[in-house]
């Protein structure tokens, strides 16, 4: 199946619209304790943070960090999930399509990208990085998790780039971050079982 960027991104939200209450009530219990502990770790203990959850969903990160009394916005393509998001943490949740950002610069401290990523197309994902790297403020920390594997396409409604650890890291060192930490997920489990891979990087200054 070809399709253009902006089919890609709309088939893609649009299948997160239809089936938004769905998503919520299969993913609001997922236990992302170790994402959200490894996002925040480099950071100073009782440090408050702007952060950014990029492709924050319904709201369930957003909400945690906000918890902890750092200052949490979240950004999502779809707008169901912006007025779930809103409602469930009266924060500041921003509907931006990932391909089309207006992100101020040096806005946060880190950016917690849990399982949105991969959907942006390979040849969209150096420009996004560089955009993401410009929201930083110096030093500040990117967080990306997202399946793994070698291909990129459709899976049903939604598109998916799926990459192994070497082509991320480079994705990476070329928009300017230097990667910390990485790991795979969920924990226990034979490396062919865990079919999450997570990076921690920081923003490298120019």
């Amino acid at each position: 199946m070809t399709s253009s960027l902006g089919e890609i991104e709309n088939i893609t939200i649009n299948h997160y619209d239809q089936n938004a209450i769905a998503f919520w009530q299969g993913t609001k219990d997922h236990d992302v304790s170790q994402n959200r502990a490894a996002f925040l770790a480099p950071f100073a203990a009782g440090e408050v943070l702007d952060i950014l959850d990029f492709g924050c969903g319904p709201g369930r990160d957003v909400k945690y960090f906000q918890s902890l009394g750092h200052r949490a916005v979240g950004l999502d393509g779809s707008k169901e999930f912006c007025h779930m998001a809103r409602e469930h943490t009266q924060c500041e949740i921003l509907q931006q399509n990932f391909l089309k950002l207006t992100l101020a610069q040096q806005a946060f401290d880190g950016i917690f990208a849990n399982a949105s990523l991969f959907h942006i197309p390979s040849q969209e994902l150096p420009r996004i990085l560089v955009e993401l790297h410009t929201a930083l403020r110096p030093g500040g920390i990117l967080f990306i998790s997202n399946p793994r594997g070698n291909q990129e396409g459709w899976s049903g409604q939604r598109y998916g780039n799926y990459m192994q650890l070497k082509d991320s890291q480079i994705y990476l060192q070329d928009a300017g971050f230097a990667v910390l930490d990485h790991y795979y997920r969920p924990t226990g489990k034979p490396k062919n079982e865990q079919p999450w891979l997570a990076i921690v990087s920081r923003k490298i200054i120019a």
